[in-house]
């Protein structure tokens, strides 16, 4: 199942990111696909707020993720654009961040590629032909994935 939606402004990825963040009610492994500044730590923030947390939501550039103990769920933030090889992923333990009581959000999920688990669902973000708003494509890759695009109103 598969889904694309425009947005206007940076407020509507926050909306669009807590929208997810109320359709989820399992462990997802979800990869945010989009060039630098289309949105993704945007639509992060917008996630990891709707749950519950009121602090400042960054990008983990450099320390590579941020953990969110949140009431239903942990969530990770990966940001792996400065990976210069995903088998520094195993340095990090990533296999024990993924399972069913958290939601991985990775950002420059190619980075990581053949260590990285698969994607319940793929959220790429683009920039509109005017550069001013943002086109965002849901590809659901597993029935979790389906399960929330499907939510999505």
């Amino acid at each position: 199942m598969n889904k694309t939606v425009t947005l206007n402004q940076e407020s509507d990825t926050v909306a669009l990111g807590g929208m997810v963040a109320g359709s989820i009610t399992t462990g997802a492994s979800i990869y945010l696909e989009g060039d630098l500044g289309a949105g993704k730590t945007t639509f992060t923030r917008g996630f990891v707020q709707s749950l519950g947390y009121d602090g400042i939501v960054k990008s983990p550039t450099y320390t590579l993720v941020e953990s969110y103990n949140l009431n239903n769920f942990t969530v990770y933030h990966f940001d792996l654009y400065r990976l210069s090889d995903p088998e520094e992923l195993e340095y990090i333990g990533i296999r024990d961040y993924f399972d069913r009581n958290s939601v991985c959000l990775i950002e420059w999920p190619d980075k990581g590629e053949g260590v990285l688990p698969p994607p319940d669902l793929i959220i790429r973000i683009s920039y509109d032909d005017r550069n001013i708003g943002r086109t965002v494509e849901f590809i659901a890759e597993t029935d979790i994935g389906a399960g929330i695009v499907g939510k999505l109103s």
